[in-house]
């Protein structure tokens, strides 16, 4: 709207002697303002947190159930993504000597 955000609410506050959000259509979201940010944050600091993790971590904290499509949902709104740490081939020893060997061929 190019207008500043300070304007909005003096107008509204003008208008209707408050400045809280008008009722809306659709149902409520399940997580405030302050709940989003700190989401954003913890994924900041730490890129590789899964969405599930992240809402195990919300729930522990704040006793409220919050899905991983929400988390994800919230971090896609601030331009982020929940991603997973990529879990490479897990080399046993077998794997490990096979490869020393052929490498001590090849090297030559």
């Amino acid at each position: 709207m190019n207008v500043n955000r300070a304007t909005i609410f003096r107008q509204r506050l003008h208008e209707t002697d408050t400045v809280s959000d008008r009722p809306r259509s659709g149902r409520p979201r399940c997580t405030t303002q302050r709940q989003n940010r700190n989401l954003v944050r913890n994924h900041v600091n730490n890129r590789f947190l899964s969405a599930s993790a992240s809402s195990y971590q919300t729930r522990e904290r704040n006793h409220q159930s919050i899905s991983a499509n929400t988390v994800r949902r919230r971090l896609s709104t601030s331009g982020l993504r929940a991603r997973r740490p990529y879990i490479g081939p897990i080399l046993t020893q077998r794997h490990r000597h096979q490869r020393t060997l052929w490498a001590q061929e090849h090297a030559a």
